[in-house]
């Protein structure tokens, strides 16, 4: 895919790069809440991959300050956001996300229950109902069936034993979010006894939409509609009346099949982005940057395109090398080693080599391990 008329492609890379703190640079002003908003949320969907997601934007951040901000200063939230995956937010940013996503998340969650024969008064009954189990404490999603199963119609417990999503309600809601649970386990707590003081006021679903597409736009600029769309789960038919409410805010770049839209205000920052030049990520599975637009072609080739958006949703690890995937990788551990597997799509540079070597090494220490590396 070409670039926007008038920006060159590498321009665009560099805003993007800088935007997602992917760019070589200190760890000043880089915490995990920091890096979560300017990505517009981290990909949460399997855990590990999005300690990994900060970890490959601040090398000095560790898994012990990324759960203290989660578990207990809970700075940062995890809950069901967009595309109806996993995501670490801030705080402070859970009622936007809550507000904007609503509308579309709990249409969808109802149409699935109308299927199944459910009533709208037998859906809507359902929040109260869970919210009252959830009263007493945090609970896993099997807990919190057994308890309303014995309440519940003939319908809704086919229902319940035929889908994951009995807590989408409340969770579309910003009633009930993720907590911490005993290892691995997973439970959901209610919003007020896990966030006490904040307050859940929700501005309207277009304020809120406007303003997760400024964010979005700031991080992932230039993107079309339907990048957005494809991005934040949201209908077309709702997204296609944001721009007129944000007039004034963008602008249109002409591309080759779609315009895209920019922020007025970062014009300027894509103009005078430079080259970009040694600038290599080791990107984990899943990893936020890779899921930001519905078409790929700025970050690899048709050729390469199954090994990284593989089937059923699998996102690989990617070798990110100037804001384009070079390759994928893995890695395992085994004991006190770290064995890491690069797999590039072609002959790589020797900069480009030292390059990932000192990423792996930067990832040993993460892990604490010794780097057994491999370079295909």
């Amino acid at each position: 895919m070409k670039p926007p008329s008038g920006i060159r492609s590498d321009q665009i890379a560099t805003f993007r790069l800088r935007r997602n703190h992917l760019l070589d640079a200190g760890p000043e002003d880089q915490d995990a809440v920091t890096i979560c908003r300017d990505m517009c949320g981290v990909q949460a969907q399997v855990m590990s991959a999005a300690y990994l997601q900060l970890w490959t934007r601040n090398h000095a951040i560790t898994r012990v300050q990324i759960e203290s901000a989660l578990w207990t200063t809970r700075t940062l939230v995890k809950t069901s956001l967009m595309r109806q995956t996993l995501h670490l937010i801030p705080t402070n940013e859970f009622p936007l996300y809550i507000a904007a996503l609503r509308p579309s998340r709990f249409a969808q969650a109802m149409r699935v229950m109308e299927r199944c024969g459910i009533t709208r008064d037998e859906s809507e009954a359902l929040i109260p109902s869970i919210m009252e189990t959830l009263s007493a404490g945090p609970l896993s999603r099997p807990a919190i069936a057994a308890a309303i199963r014995p309440k519940a119609s003939k319908q809704v417990r086919f229902w319940m034993e035929n889908s994951w999503s009995l807590v989408r309600l409340p969770v579309a809601e910003g009633l009930i979010c993720y907590g911490r649970g005993e290892g691995n386990a997973i439970v959901f707590i209610r919003v007020d006894h896990w966030l006490p003081k904040l307050k859940l006021e929700l501005m309207s679903s277009a304020e809120a939409q406007c303003a997760l597409l400024r964010k979005y736009l700031r991080s992932y600029g230039p993107a079309t509609l339907n990048d957005f769309s494809h991005w934040a789960g949201i209908p077309m038919q709702e997204v296609r009346l944001l721009p007129a409410l944000l007039k004034t805010e963008l602008v249109g770049i002409p591309g080759e099949k779609k315009d895209s839209l920019l922020l007025r205000e970062d014009v300027a920052a894509v103009n005078h982005s430079p080259a970009l030049k040694g600038s290599i990520r080791l990107l984990p599975n899943f990893d936020s940057y890779l899921l930001a637009h519905r078409e790929k072609g700025h970050l690899l080739s048709a050729k390469h395109y199954k090994r990284v958006y593989r089937n059923q949703g699998w996102i690989s690890p990617a070798v990110l090398v100037d804001g384009v995937i070079a390759g994928v990788w893995s890695y395992k551990l085994q004991g006190k080693r770290l064995l890491v597997d690069i797999e590039p799509f072609g002959k790589l540079s020797k900069t480009e080599r030292a390059g990932i070597e000192r990423e792996a090494d930067s990832l040993a220490l993460f892990f604490e391990s010794e780097l057994d590396l491999k370079i295909a």
